[in-house]
């Protein structure tokens, strides 16, 4: 299954986000940037530990309180086929004084930035904060697309936004409910 939007700039599909063919993967880090479960644990696993190294030197020597909400930083890809890993720490939802949209939305936002700052032009992205920080997937579709949209708008160096979702059920919520 595979769906594309803004005259292709935007794909969505079904696959397994550690094997994309592109510049950079996007993790859905927790703050402590050290691995864990979900998305985060795979990339970890399967990009080897140059990654975790990377990021104990950014929680050393820039983050040592934890990359707050919404931030993204860039890393090595390890041994992903991508040569970068953009992490990047969604809002669990229900405990941000009502700023979850604005979090999620600046999830996305920076992590596109942080790919043009590095003259990336291909990025892929999982479900950010949809897992276990429990946010509604139409929801959080409708926000990371209008913030996919208004940076693509503004950034012509980006060619193309790959968004992997794991499961069939979860693609399809995201194309009933994007906003492009």
């Amino acid at each position: 299954m595979q769906d594309s939007f803004l005259d292709g700039r935007v794909v969505v599909k079904v696959g397994d986000l550690t094997r994309e063919a592109v510049d950079a993967i996007v993790n859905a880090a927790n703050s402590t940037l050290l691995g864990g479960g979900g998305v985060d644990g795979a990339i970890h696993r399967v990009g080897g530990p140059e990654i975790i190294e990377a990021c104990r030197e950014l929680r050393r020597t820039h983050y040592p309180a934890g990359l707050p909400t919404g931030d993204a930083v860039i890393t090595t890809g390890g041994r992903l086929t991508a040569r970068y890993v953009i992490h990047t720490v969604g809002p669990i939802y229900g405990r941000n004084n009502g700023r979850d949209a604005e979090l999620l939305a600046a999830s996305y936002s920076n992590s596109l930035e942080q790919a043009a700052q590095h003259e990336l032009s291909t990025i892929a992205f999982p479900a950010i904060s949809t897992g276990v920080y429990g946010y509604p997937k139409r929801d959080a579709a409708r926000v990371a697309s209008a913030a996919i949209k208004d940076f693509l708008e503004g950034n012509s160096g980006i060619e193309q936004v790959r968004l992997i979702y794991f499961h069939e059920s979860d693609a399809d919520i995201f194309i009933a409910s994007h906003v492009f």
